[in-house]
């Protein structure tokens, strides 16, 4: 069993709350309020840019070449590919690079963000990698799920490219990447102490992750 899984089984009922949220429900049935996704795809533009952080944290907190490489790879997807191809898909809604710079960050933004950043500064590569984990592969399970469901709309579904971005391939690779570092890391550094306090990040973070979602 991956870390990952023991970690999502300790926190079950979190983990539901934030991957069958009423705003997943309503992406998949196409009944979201534009309104809402439109100040979703504003604030998840900042929350990038503090995962961008993130990654160079972790890449200072990793114990090996492997570790860093991991981070670097992460922090360069989201500077030179994630941050435009989400402006891009902003202009899509009918938002501009302008509107999406001059949006203040959400209090759930900035407590999520936080948290997160904490976590890694007072702690350790497994520590900020358990936080960093429920968006990373939480996000590639909804949107694999939501494909797979036959309930979900695909025809006129206005959000359906969203759930096919993070049902597909590159994605999905990219969380089974975070699964793997998160096994190693793992695998060199749990103690049962040490599992029950990243059980509590994990949960905190799924929580963080939950509210993150606009209603």
């Amino acid at each position: 069993m991956s870390f990952f899984s023991i970690l999502k089984g300790a926190a079950a009922t979190d983990w539901q709350g934030y991957t069958q949220h009423s705003f997943v429900a309503r992406l998949a049935a196409g009944t979201l309020e534009k309104k809402l996704f439109q100040h979703y795809l504003r604030q998840d533009y900042l929350f990038l840019i503090e995962f961008a952080r993130a990654y160079a944290l972790l890449a200072y907190k990793a114990d090996s070449l492997t570790g860093m490489r991991y981070a670097l790879s992460g922090l360069n997807a989201i500077l030179e590919q994630e941050l435009s191809l989400h402006l891009k898909y902003c202009r899509e809604w009918g938002l501009s690079e302008a509107d999406v710079l001059a949006t203040p960050p959400s209090v759930e933004l900035i407590a999520y963000t936080r948290f997160v950043l904490d976590t890694g500064q007072r702690g350790d590569a497994l520590d900020l990698l358990t936080a960093l984990s429920p968006c990373i592969i939480g996000y590639a399970e909804i949107g694999a799920a939501l494909k797979a469901d036959p309930a979900t709309v695909k025809i006129g579904n206005p959000y359906y490219s969203w759930i096919e971005m993070y049902s597909g391939a590159e994605y999905q690779n990219v969380a089974a990447s975070a699964m793997v570092e998160l096994d190693r890391q793992a695998g060199a550094r749990l103690t049962p102490i040490r599992q029950t306090q990243l059980e509590g990040i994990f949960r905190t973070a799924t929580r963080l992750e939950e509210q993150f979602w606009p209603v």
